[in-house]
């Protein structure tokens, strides 16, 4: 059963009132589109993933492994069809369509959408409405309507991936410029949809005030993990090291299946242990030739990608070199700027810094370079 996922992400959003459009504002650590993929990134039964983006915006895609982006249209049952199109190679057997400015949606509203399609072509959730409900003009109550029978919609939006292809092809020929969501296409083609349970904390961002209610959401949900790593390389012919992926002159390089970089190393494994993602040998087996003598960074970057992909980003790193020679003080700067770039971190949580052995052991005889790195990684 391959279960895709459609994120919309191609409206304007003007009544956010924000200077960029809301799904790329901030939203805590991350912005909006970055939290609203990483809920269904992380979720297990999910694979194939497309955003929908305005073709304006495509450089600001999220960098997920794997993420297939595909251009608006000039209407959101438009932008759809384009996001139904190129996740058609992929054969879903389900899809859930999901708006970009829901990033609280939970686990669970989820997991009760994809239940209700074993038993039926369309599920979505949605909230009975408890509210009074009134007519109004000029700020004056006009009348009052019956709630029985009313609902709240959300999504994710639920559907056999062929059933509302079909519908939205359908559709197509018809003005559907004013199809509120989905459902509405899906029940035009003759669909039967299953409402399933909501949740509260499934807003859609809309108002400004949407920003801070999301937050605490989201907030009240805070994921953090831990890892640390250590590396070792002994020093062999050469005349320079890299550490930290930066370039420093000595009289003696660092041996390695790679380019050698013990700090970038210990880190990587630091940020994959976080994970419970084995160590760089798993991601990167040393008995595969394409990686001799790679850059480190090439590590690195797959780690910190394979970390916002699961929902977390870096919040802080610490690396500690153990050496006797080269002296680390004065590149610690550098480092600590090209370890930043590559996590994605501010440089004021980036610690770069180096200690002796006191001439005990391996790195006190001057046979190599230990590192150690410790890594706090927080959900978006």
């Amino acid at each position: 059963m391959i279960i895709a996922a459609l994120i919309v992400a191609a409206g304007r959003g003007s009544r956010a009132e924000t200077p960029l459009p809301k799904q790329w504002q901030p939203l805590g650590p991350a912005r909006v589109a970055d939290v609203t993929l990483a809920r269904f990134a992380t979720h297990p039964r999910i694979g194939p993933i497309c955003m929908v983006l305005h073709p304006d915006d495509m450089a600001l895609a999220p960098d997920h492994p794997g993420l297939i982006l595909a251009p608006g249209g000039s209407t959101r049952a438009a932008s759809v069809r384009n996001g139904l199109d190129a996740l058609a190679d992929h054969a879903p057997d389900l899809v859930l369509i999901h708006d970009v400015a829901r990033p609280c949606v939970s686990s669970s509203v989820i997991d009760g959408v994809i239940a209700a399609l074993a038993h039926g072509p369309a599920a979505a959730p949605a909230l009975p409405v408890t509210d009074a409900l009134w007519r109004g003009a000029e700020a004056r109550v006009t009348g009052t309507e019956d709630r029985t029978g009313l609902f709240r919609a959300q999504t994710p939006q639920g559907f056999h991936f062929a059933a509302i292809r079909d519908a939205h092809a359908k559709a197509e020929t018809k003005d559907t410029a004013d199809a509120a969501d989905d459902v509405a296409i899906a029940r035009a083609a003759g669909l039967d949809v299953t409402i399933t349970r909501g949740d509260e904390a499934n807003i859609k961002i809309t108002w400004p005030e949407d920003f801070a209610r999301a937050q605490r959401i989201l907030g009240s949900e805070m994921k953090i993990r831990l890892g640390n790593g250590y590396d070792v390389h002994r020093f062999g012919p050469g005349d320079a090291v890299v550490l930290c992926g930066v370039t420093i002159p000595h009289d003696r390089g660092l041996q390695g299946h790679s380019d050698a970089d013990v700090g970038m190393h210990a880190l990587t494994d630091a940020i994959y242990g976080a994970l419970a993602e084995g160590d760089i040998g798993r991601h990167f087996p040393p008995s595969d030739m394409q990686w001799k003598g790679a850059d480190s960074r090439i590590f690195l970057r797959h780690a910190v990608s394979l970390a916002y992909g699961k929902g977390y980003k870096i919040n802080n790193l610490d690396v500690t070199l153990v050496c006797e020679y080269p002296k680390i003080g004065p590149h610690a700067d550098a480092m600590r700027a090209a370890l930043a770039e590559l996590c994605k971190t501010p440089l004021d949580a980036v610690s770069v810094k180096a200690t002796t052995s006191e001439r005990l052991g391996f790195t006190g005889r001057g046979e190599g370079i230990a590192a150690l790195a410790t890594v706090t990684l927080t959900g978006l």
